[in-house]
């Protein structure tokens, strides 16, 4: 039977006594509306820990737009069925409440500089701070020796990864490979907004990015002509593209000459949805 924490006690009181025990801990968190994805999460994390623990949690802090937070999917029951199946130990399902006990206004933030300021945070304002503040707030209330978060928010993954090392948490941060549809369309909760033939249509982000690696190892283009390239491509399948950009693993900063291991990240509108994906290359 699936365990559910709903206070900092309650969690606390369940970490404690794994601790105790010389149990290693792994954490997932989430906001919920769960979906392979996740699972494939659950599943990476069960192979470094002894025990685990899933959050859902609904971050207000992290959404730009007060509609999108009062739509965004609350699936509790689902969810929680899908966990249990899935074997984890205990589901961490905090109130708002609980995460910013003195409201969000008031609570100390936390800010990655410069990482959360372009790509990602030039089209979402504000949104890597409600991000890094709560993971900051649930790893100090979880207590995790590991953490799993998947490849697909590439960014977000740098700057929790660079966070959890500037404030020297004891916490290993763990990759994972992004999961797909059949269709090569990166699994994400906004799949869902979209009816089935949009969704099919929508794998075109993911052939996109394919032949913009294809050109870029293959130095057919230039990187400005490979991104222009696939912008356009696109375009022409019917998209709204926010950015393509070719980048740096290290840092995400623009590559110079020399640079081998770099990432294609894309965010594009889609039939009302925005969906992100990237792809990850290594010159020779």
């Amino acid at each position: 039977m699936l365990a559910v924490a709903r206070t900092e006690a309650d969690i606390r009181d369940v970490v404690q006594g794994w601790r105790t025990a010389g149990q290693r801990i792994a954490f997932v968190p989430t906001m919920g509306n769960l979906h392979a994805g996740h699972i494939s999460l659950v599943e990476e994390a069960k192979c470094h820990a002894d025990k685990l623990v899933v959050s859902i949690f609904v971050n207000p802090m992290q959404f730009n737009d007060s509609n999108d937070l009062d739509c965004y999917p609350r699936t509790f029951v689902e969810d929680k069925a899908k966990l249990e199946a899935a074997g984890v130990d205990v589901l961490f399902f905090p109130e708002v409440s609980t995460v910013y006990p003195d409201g969000m206004d008031l609570a100390t933030k936390v800010i990655v500089p410069g990482l959360s300021e372009i790509l990602e945070g030039v089209h979402r304002p504000g949104h890597f701070t409600g991000v890094t503040t709560v993971v900051c707030k649930l790893f100090n209330l979880v207590q995790p020796d590991c953490a799993v978060f998947g490849k697909k928010d590439y960014q977000q993954l740098m700057l929790i990864e660079q966070m959890t090392k500037d404030l020297n948490l004891p916490i290993q941060i763990i990759a994972a490979q992004t999961k797909r549809e059949a269709t090569g369309l990166a699994m994400s909760s906004r799949n869902g907004l979209m009816d089935d033939k949009s969704r099919d249509s929508a794998r075109k982000i993911n052939e996109v990015l394919i032949a913009c690696a294809e050109n870029t190892l293959t130095k057919k283009f230039s990187l400005l002509e490979a991104e222009q390239s696939a912008k356009q491509a696109l375009m022409d399948a019917g998209f709204e593209p926010e950015y393509v950009a070719i980048r740096r693993q290290s840092d995400l900063s623009s590559p110079a000459e020399g640079d081998r291991n770099l990432v294609i990240l894309v965010a594009a509108r889609f039939a009302g949805v925005r969906l992100i994906d990237n792809v990850e290359l290594c010159l020779v």
